[in-house]
């Protein structure tokens, strides 16, 4: 739990998940952002129907929960499709935009393992302390899915192969390799 330096108040919590996250064509992102019932580091349990009251209340206004690199408001990657909760948890599907350099990022470092979590960003609407010391929070408004480097959730792993095709992978990698020397001055290697 952390206060977002773009949004005042906004909560984090961060999520490994227990099966894999699925990326499929480099960039279609599907899997769990919460799980329901787990304790996270910070003490934490996320209660089923946590988000139904605000996903409904973002539908009735034509919103959408946010895609965003590392919960920096300043850097959205992708749409979220689909986001909705079962009784697992808080499951979303959706795109990683290529055409944004932190989209084309994202999808190489989650491609190679170095990304592997996801966090939510919400303010907590109500919650209440057990006799364990856990923070039960019951309901959540949600305002982003990130994707992040250190998740909150140990205990859940984000495995991101996925179905991604390799020459694409490699190609965008040595696109950003490319990139980097043409900025640093030097040129593309031979």
């Amino acid at each position: 739990m952390n206060d977002s330096p773009g949004l005042p108040g906004l909560e984090h919590k961060y999520v490994r998940l227990a099966e894999e996250m699925v990326v499929t064509d480099g960039t279609v992102i599907s899997g769990y952002a919460s799980l329901f019932d787990k304790r996270d580091q910070g003490g934490d349990v996320v209660l089923p129907g946590a988000y139904g009251k605000s996903l409904k209340a973002l539908a009735g206004k034509g919103g959408r929960v946010k895609m965003l690199w590392q919960h920096d408001p300043a850097q959205p990657i992708g749409i979220w499709d689909e986001v909705r909760e079962d009784n697992r948890g808080l499951y979303v599907k959706g795109r990683l935009l290529a055409e944004v350099e932190k989209g084309r990022e994202a999808a190489a470092l989650i491609a190679a393992g170095a990304i592997d979590g996801l966090s939510i960003g919400y303010r907590t609407v109500r919650a209440e302390k057990d006799g364990k010391g856990q923070r039960l929070l019951s309901e959540l408004e949600l305002w982003e899915v990130s994707l992040v480097t250190f998740p909150m959730l140990p205990d859940a792993r984000v495995g991101a192969k996925g179905n991604a095709p390799d020459g694409l992978l490699r190609a965008l990698a040595r696109a950003f390799d490319e990139a980097r020397e043409a900025l640093a001055g030097q040129g593309p290697a031979v």
